[in-house]
């Protein structure tokens, strides 16, 4: 099989990287696989990564802000999930905790409190020990903190 793989020039390639960072916020992980999958050099890699931060397309304070906003907003996840794929993303833990303090005390406690009684509602287990341990694996898997967790479960559960 005769397969030809479209090579790259570092301007080529500097303008195909600006169009992806620019279409939607990107880490410095996904940019550099993106060059790697074009089979660039790591020399190339780096010249291309500083371009992108250099001018603007490429900012992981930004990304990383941009990413918990919505996560939370869209997904409804909790910090502690929003952090957990930021860590897995390659961010510093400067960029995370400037990424959580973007999020809303009152907004973040409403959302939490909404999405708990959603589920709470949604429960059909009648034995309430399993219906209570549905709900709180149900928002630590959201990566809500447990001791909201606990304490929303005791409230919605005498046991």
């Amino acid at each position: 099989m005769n397969e030809t793989v479209k090579v790259y020039s570092v301007d080529e390639a500097k303008l195909k990287l600006e169009a992806y960072c620019a279409y939607q916020e990107r880490c410095h992980r996904e940019v550099v696989e993106k060059l790697r999958k074009m089979r660039m050099i790591p020399l190339a890699i780096d010249e291309i990564v500083v371009h992108l931060i250099k001018n603007g397309y490429l900012n992981e304070e930004r990304y990383a802000k941009s990413y918990a906003r919505g996560k939370f907003r869209i997904k409804k996840w909790g910090r502690v999930r929003i952090e957990r794929e930021l860590k897995m993303k390659g961010l510093s833990s400067y960029i995370i905790d400037a990424a959580l303090e973007e999020l809303d005390e009152d907004e973040y406690a409403s959302v939490f409190d909404d999405i708990a009684e959603r589920k709470y509602n949604s429960i059909k287990e009648k034995n309430p020990y399993k219906a209570r341990a549905k709900l709180v694996n149900y928002l630590l898997y959201r990566g809500w903190e447990s001791d909201l967790v606990y304490e929303k479960a005791s409230e919605l559960y005498d046991i």
